[in-house]
């Protein structure tokens, strides 16, 4: 569960640090909200800033982190309240596994814009990767009660996410449940959905769940390995043959196929 769980939260950080990158606003005290403008009004500097921004999220997302980080330093130079590279920053240190760099960029980030609703979030993350459960779980709660927050899904996914770990697992049903409302395509949240209704054994929403995540094109070795496992535990031995097929001729390399063939199926 974990390295799914990880791959896609990486692509989903970047894509929500890029979409605020156009726009932003005129920075206010710090703690103060930036005051929205519009393209036409937007200073020179901001511009550069943003630019520059954007240039580091795409270098960033090609797994470019040093160009990434000089692409950051550069927006800072030109504009050195520029919320968004600090937000951007705290994700390559994240990248980097350096994790007390990445907390001085999230908080300076919120220091700079207090309603910024994906650093809120991507704090919470750093937290629950620390196992520092309640700090992250309340920095979540304060992500979805900001007004006007767009990423409500991602943030009940990640919240989820990290119930499970703080062994909270009725809430993170209750958590994944939403995400799964607002965004039922995210695969991440139908895995981690999928894995805890088949701990409870509510094996049909598992089964549903978990074949339409492997009827996608994100379906990996992993989300094939949790469909078999539920479709034996329903009985169902054309499922597991479908599905194990699927993971013999695609993963036949990966430790799911090997605890497949010894008929490790609780691990």
């Amino acid at each position: 569960m974990k390295r799914l769980t990880e791959r896609f939260l990486i692509l989903l950080w970047l894509v929500v640090a890029l979409a605020g990158c156009a726009g932003d606003g005129v920075p206010g005290a710090p703690g103060q909200p930036a005051e929205p403008i519009t393209e036409s009004d937007e200073p020179e500097t901001r511009k550069r800033a943003r630019i520059r921004t954007e240039l580091a999220g795409n270098y960033f997302e090609q797994g470019q982190t040093t160009v990434a980080l000089d692409e950051i330093k550069q927006a800072l130079a030109a504009d050195p309240n520029y919320p968004q590279a600090y937000n951007l920053r705290g994700l390559v240190y994240l990248q980097l596994n350096e994790p007390v760099l990445a907390e001085s960029s999230f908080r300076r980030a919120l220091q700079l814009d207090a309603r910024d609703g994906d650093a809120m979030h991507n704090l919470a993350w750093l937290w629950c990767q620390q196992g520092r459960y309640p700090q992250s779980l309340e920095q979540f709660g304060r992500a979805l009660a900001t007004p006007g927050y767009t990423n409500a899904a991602r943030t009940w996914m990640a919240q989820g996410v990290c119930q499970v770990r703080a062994g909270q697992l009725p809430e993170a049903e209750r958590s994944l449940t939403r995400a799964f409302e607002l965004d039922a395509g995210n695969p991440i949240t139908m895995y981690n959905l999928a894995s805890l209704l088949l701990r409870r054994g509510d094996l049909p929403k598992a089964q549903f769940i978990a074949r339409r995540l492997n009827g996608s094109d994100l379906a990996n070795a992993e989300s094939l390995w949790l469909g078999i496992r539920i479709e034996r535990r329903l009985g169902n031995r054309d499922g597991m043959r479908l599905l194990s097929e699927q993971l013999r001729q695609r993963f036949p390399n990966s430790p799911e196929w090997g605890r497949f063939q010894r008929g490790a199926f609780d691990d």
